[in-house]
């Protein structure tokens, strides 16, 4: 019996495959990391029985990085990353151990089957785990296949099942083509990011902005932005004048009629035309015309016009639109999300689809009528050969799915009902009046067949005011003619959608990854998303932006990175060599860079207009360790100090707060020592700003607090204040937090565990002696003798925090918001670890929800 490994993308892609496929008759367990199951079950593969185990990734399982030392901003001249710096490729989650996972679990196995999804990401994750799992395989005899890869485009019966018996091969074509991507994006991103960031945050205190980081798809989305923002601070308003007239068809009724000249901005002739209209009393009818009208049901829905939607209408952005799409595809609601596909292939089962939506409370009827009278062949849209449109894949309710996955489950359904839905026909009358010499004209509208606008009601034609029958050559007493003055407004500013699509216009990014373009200048602070999700550039996004136009336009407009995705798709067709594609764009931007260095001095002196420099900036807070006077504490992110006199600055960590430690001073460099803290409930350190930034020990990295120094006779080192090893990390120590009393604790100086113990005792001090079972540091403990816990009135006590009994209810595991009890067992012995991490999940704001769902999509399509 062959033993086949299959392989997903996500845990609950494999769980979900893995029932259709075994019809529910499987066994299940946790892989050794812990992330993803195991699923089990025997059937039949190509016609022989097989034991098959499914199991998955966690997306991507390796990452491209430099070699360690390339690392160093300090120590590497950004010049060398464009072809000098080596790369490779490490583990993009090591916590997840996911080469050890697939090794252990494709040991033995005959075949395997590549279950990823279905894109050019999706096939080069097949070669990252061909690349873990190939080795530990049986080796196959003579020419034998073992490789086979699924194409499938959504988590359907039909769907998986067909995939199974169609099996083909990975295309690693389409893998080196993001293999190119990702080296690209690596040397040149690192590269201007690296230079820009540390010759501007050596300037200037007031950027507000941890990484001034150039992308080769993320500077022309800037540029977008900033290009509309120079509109509108450029635009000069106009004045023009409009005539406007009124008749009156009916003693109580009166037509408004649009002046066919439209606008004139000179006011002496504008007022010429009033003059001239005026002396008419009467409108006279000079033709009118009837034409039926159609308006057309939309193409299919392909990502890009779903994240549009998404963020104009629905109220999401872009990266929180296509997160919940996944996840409605993961579980089966909706076909694959990332496709360029407009166009249902000819077999595609329409009608099936519409079937599951038979019976949805909003839309029920609808279907019905749909399937007893026939549905509508959906429009020839584009076929890109990817994957099918968006299509709702099983039905689903408000309940199951809830807020934002509902919202968007609707609209993903209302758009396919729609595309199989007649057109919307209107009949639409014209009558042209004329007034004196100048002529007028009026339009009326009247639904004939509402067709697909019944489903997506914010399509509809609005109703206007109904026109009177009249024939050529009927008159009208004129009952208004005025001159309204109005003026020309500005442009607003970019909407998401807006965005978007000019960004899948000029070929900037992918289906996949315009998101995360349009996320990265939120997250960078380069823009700012106000309210309709307009999205308004920042101080640093404009100067930016500026400073590339005066330096190298190219570097912000869309048209190189155009280019170059081109180029890349050719690679993925087979029609370009990868290394030569690499090679020549990689020459290209190297010499620009050098330009761009040899040419700072015009980006700097808009920097200069608009930011102030270091010496300019903060409060001063400790003393420098060289002159003796104090360095100026620096906020804005990042954080930092700032020694004016020596002209020094210093990093600190982030995401914290900083503040004086006693005016205690390093004893290596006479620096005063400073106090990190994430807050009361958090971690905090103190650390010396010189030793921080340029560590004193050969066993220190850059970036280590007073926590991890290894000085021998420092009070407050690790070799002083460290107690025992980490309960939950491998290489963490756990160190005594000597300012946190009276609510003591200790803090592991690598993760985010916290040890709460000892609450109101008076002093906590480290022993030099040694517990004899677990050679933790012993702590000496100091009670007030009112609160004192320990037994018989005593209040002091020497003893190990984890195995002496005394301490054994003083003490208590913490990680970050959530809180264990710390797990001891027999002989005083730590017998267990803390499971979870406890980190508390990302919070994000929810964007506010449309009173009216339906309004907001009309507004959004009007």
């Amino acid at each position: 019996m062959k033993t086949v490994l299959m392989v997903a993308e996500k845990p609950s892609l494999a769980q979900s495959i893995a029932k259709i496929l075994s019809r529910g008759n499987m066994s299940s367990r946790k892989g050794l990391n812990g992330a993803c199951s195991v699923h089990e079950y025997t059937g039949s593969f190509i016609g022989q029985s097989a034991h098959f185990k499914m199991t998955s990734v966690c997306g991507h399982v390796m990452t491209l990085d430099f070699i360690g030392k390339y690392n160093s901003w300090d120590k590497v001249d950004p010049a060398e990353l464009f072809s000098k710096a080596p790369t490779e490729k490490k583990e993009a989650n090591p916590k997840l151990t996911m080469v050890k996972f697939l090794q252990v679990e494709g040991r033995g196995c005959d075949c395997i089957v590549l279950w990823l999804d279905c894109d050019k990401e999706g096939e080069n994750i097949c070669f990252e785990v061909l690349d873990a799992v190939l080795p530990v395989m049986n080796k196959p005899r003579s020419t034998e296949r073992t490789i086979y890869r699924a194409k499938f485009s959504s988590i359907t019966d039909t769907d998986i099942c067909n995939a199974m018996n169609h099996l083909g091969e990975p295309n690693r074509n389409e893998a080196l083509s993001v293999d190119a991507r990702q080296e690209l994006d690596l040397r040149i991103g690192c590269a201007f990011t690296r230079f820009q960031t540390k010759y501007f945050q050596g300037k200037y205190g007031n950027l507000d902005s941890s990484l001034i980081s150039f992308g080769p798809c993320q500077t022309p989305t800037l540029g977008f932005c900033v290009e509309r923002h120079d509109k509108i601070q450029s635009f000069k308003p106009e004045t023009y004048w409009v005539l406007q007239a009124k008749v009156n068809p009916e003693k109580d009724s009166s037509l408004t009629l649009d002046w066919d000249r439209v606008r004139v901005f000179d006011r002496e002739i504008a007022q010429m035309f009033l003059n001239i209209t005026k002396m008419a009393k009467e409108a006279k009818v000079e033709s009118v015309s009837k034409k039926e009208k159609v308006k057309q049901r939309p193409l299919a829905l392909n990502t890009v016009e779903m994240l549009r939607v998404a963020s104009a209408a629905l109220g999401m952005g872009p990266q929180h639109a296509m997160q919940i799409a996944e996840r409605l595809y993961t579980q089966g609601y909706i076909s694959y999300p990332r496709t360029e596909t407009t166009h249902y292939p000819e077999n595609f089962d329409l009608k099936g689809c519409l079937r599951q939506q038979a019976n949805n409370p909003y839309w029920a009827e609808t279907v019905k009528a749909l399937l007893s009278e026939g549905v509508n062949r959906p429009r020839k849209g584009h076929d890109a050969g990817d994957h099918p449109p968006i299509t709702p894949m099983r039905a689903a309710t408000e309940a199951e799915l809830g807020g934002d996955g509902w919202r968007l489950y609707e609209y993903i359904t209302r758009h396919f009902i729609a595309t199989v839905s007649a057109d919307c026909k209107y009949l639409q009358t014209t009558i042209s009046f004329s007034i004196g010499p100048e002529r007028f004209t009026c339009v009326g509208k009247v639904v004939t067949s509402p067709g697909f606008t019944e489903i997506m009601p914010w399509h509809s034609i609005p109703l206007e005011e109904s026109l009177p029958h009249c024939e050529k050559g009927d008159l009208f007493p004129v009952g208004e003619i005025k001159l309204l003055e109005k003026q020309t407004s500005p442009p607003d500013y970019l909407t998401e959608a807006e965005l978007i699509t000019l960004m899948e216009k000029h070929g900037i990014g992918t289906d996949a990854s315009i998101p995360v373009h349009i996320n990265n200048i939120c997250q960078r602070n380069y823009v700012t998303v106000e309210s309709g999700r307009r999205l308004k550039p920042t101080n640093l996004g404009i100067v930016l932006v500026h400073g590339y136009y005066k330096i190298d336009a190219e570097l912000v407009l869309p048209t190189i990175r155009s280019a170059v995705e081109k180029q890349l798709n050719l690679i993925a067709l087979g029609k370009a060599n990868y290394h030569q594609v690499l090679e020549h764009t990689l020459d290209i931007f190297k010499r620009k860079f050098h330009y761009f260095v040899d040419s700072i001095a015009g980006m700097d002196e808009l920097m200069e207009v608009s930011f102030s420099p270091l010496a300019a900036t903060g409060k001063p807070l400790s003393r420098c360790g060289k002159c003796h006077r104090f360095m100026k504490y620096i906020q804005a992110k990042p954080s930092r100090l700032h020694c004016s006199h020596c002209d020094d600055t210093y990093s600190l960590p982030q995401n914290g707060t900083i503040k004086l430690y006693k005016e205690l001073r390093c004893p290596l460099d006479d620096f005063e020592l400073v106090l990190w803290s994430s807050g009361s409930r958090g971690k905090s350190y103190p650390l010396c700003p010189y030793c921080y930034n340029h560590p004193p020990f050969r066993d220190m990295k850059k970036g280590m607090g007073c926590n991890e120094c290894t000085h021998p006779t420092c009070q407050h080192s690790l070799s002083m204040l460290g107690i025992g090893q980490c309960v939950e990390c491998e290489n963490g120590v756990l160190v005594l937090d000597s300012t946190s009393g009276p609510k003591w604790k200790m803090a592991c100086n690598k993760c985010n565990v916290i040890v709460h113990f000892f609450e109101n005792a008076h002093k906590v001090r480290v022993s030099p002696e040694t517990c004899d079972l677990c050679d933790a540091a012993l702590v000496d403990v100091d009670f007030n003798k009112a609160k004192s816990p320990l037994p018989g009135d005593e209040t002091q006590h020497s003893g190990c925090v984890f195995c002496d009994p005394v301490f054994q209810d003083l003490v208590e595991l913490k990680h970050a918001a959530m809180r264990h009890p710390m797990h001891r067992g027999g002989q005083g012995k730590r017998q267990g670890r803390g499971r979870g991490k406890g980190r508390r999940p990302g919070g994000r704001l929810n964007p506010k929800k449309p009173k009216d769902k339906m309004a907001a999509l009309a507004a959004y399509f009007v």
